[in-house]
């Protein structure tokens, strides 16, 4: 038995619904708790399965953590008890690759077993490790598992082949402490990048360049554990944006800072949506049926966020005339298309690119996630299609989503989580 959700479409939300914690940005900046030794405080931590697993990697490796409130933690830092990052904790999480750069900056010798995660693209880690090697770092890949001498490191210039998030926030945490300057070029510029960055400054590292093409880091000897706050989710923020125009109700979203989802605020403005702000709070405004299509290509920040394509694929599907989404960053993230012509749309995928004429109206039935993007689009779609939808495989909305299905309820939303056979 597996959890499920059941959904009835047709009721549109209305109130207020609160985006928490980023998890691109607590990912990183727990696994940085292991950069300098100390006491950390972290506020605004979503509540999630990949941040679950990621403290039982900080345990493994001899960390303490406590929760002491809704969203906040303690975790005490008294130095690495082990120098491997075994498979059976990595493999659950792409994420937990990131101890890489901590352990390199603390540790002689260390082992980090090859990562898992969503099945979207290849996502190679050679970025990461040729970065490393810059460094001075000496590799080994035997068996699944990374293994790094890290005796002899200096800073280094070191020019990325596409600016790759992990791998920038992976050379963040290990160039803090290498002697020397440190040159990111190519580097990624998303705000969880730029979250992290300002996290390992209120350490007392010296950094330079965050959110441009080239981050500069002069490393230092010691840094000092901090208190911190998470900044809230943009792509949770996203994914309520497009629920709020499919379900046509009054949706007001808390926390949501969407100017950090790069063209995506741009591209629904050019299509006919309005924002408001009231103080915290935004308010979208738009009538779907006088929406106009568009053509969208997903890009690095401040392009258009590949985390929002699946989501915006299915406005652009439920809006009258020919659109078209291009997918750059991964090479498998069209595998929701199937489910939403289950449910009724009419996409299809020509030479990388998904063809979408718009409908009507779509047809609850039974689904199924293939990542955690993916999940939530599923179940914006169940929110809007005639009749019950059942999605299966919510384990991946579950990694990215905090308590998704009890805030969709509290506005409104007729979502019950199920146990189902598979």
């Amino acid at each position: 038995m597996v959890d499920g959700f059941k959904i009835e479409g047709g009721h549109p939300l209305n109130g207020v619904i609160e985006v928490s914690g980023a998890k691109n940005a607590a990912l990183p900046i727990v696994i940085a708790t292991l950069v300098e030794k100390g006491e950390y405080v972290l506020h605004n931590v979503p509540d999630l399965k990949d941040i679950r697993v990621l403290f039982h990697l900080l345990e493994d490796f001899g960390m303490k953590v406590e929760k002491i409130g809704d969203n906040s933690y303690r975790i005490i830092n008294d130095g690495f008890k082990r120098n491997e990052a075994s498979y059976e904790i990595v493999k659950q999480m792409r994420a937990s690759f990131l101890v890489m750069g901590p352990m390199i900056a603390n540790l002689k010798e260390s082992v980090v077993s090859l990562p898992g995660g969503c099945a979207i693209g290849s996502r190679p880690v050679d970025i990461h490790l040729k970065g490393f090697e810059a460094l001075g770092a000496e590799i080994t890949q035997i068996r699944g598992y990374v293994h790094v001498v890290s005796e002899n490191l200096k800073g280094a210039d070191i020019a990325m082949s596409f600016p790759s998030v992990g791998a920038t926030q992976n050379l963040l945490m290990a160039a803090v402490k290498i002697h020397g300057t440190t040159r990111i070029i190519n580097a990624a510029k998303e705000p969880e990048v730029v979250d992290l960055g300002r996290f390992l400054i209120k350490m007392g590292a010296k950094i330079e360049g965050l959110g441009t093409n080239t981050i500069t880091i002069e490393g230092v000897e010691k840094l000092n554990a901090t208190e911190y706050s998470i900044m809230p989710d943009r792509i949770e923020a996203g994914t309520y944006v497009i629920a709020s125009i499919l379900t046509e109700g009054d949706l007001k979203i808390k926390n949501a800072n969407i100017e950090e989802l790069g063209v995506f605020k741009n591209n629904l403005e050019s299509m006919g949506v309005e924002f408001e702000r009231e103080g915290d709070i935004l308010i979208v405004k738009a009538d779907k049926d006088k929406l106009k299509p568009a053509k969208i290509v997903t890009m690095p920040h401040p392009g258009f966020p590949t985390d929002m394509q699946a989501q915006m694929m299915l406005l652009l599907a439920m809006i009258k005339g020919h659109s078209e989404v291009e997918e750059t960053v991964f090479e498998n993230r069209f595998m929701h298309v199937p489910e939403f012509n289950r449910m009724g749309t009419n996409i299809s995928i020509r030479h990388g690119i998904a063809n979408i004429e718009g409908v009507d109206k779509i047809y609850g039935t039974n689904v199924m996630a293939s990542d955690l993007r993916a999940g939530a689009a599923l179940v914006v779609a169940g929110l809007i299609a005639d009749g019950e939808t059942t999605l299966s495989r919510i384990y991946h909305i579950d990694r990215g989503y905090d308590k998704l299905e009890e805030k969709l309820k509290k506005v409104g939303a007729r979502i019950e989580r199920i146990k189902l056979n598979v």
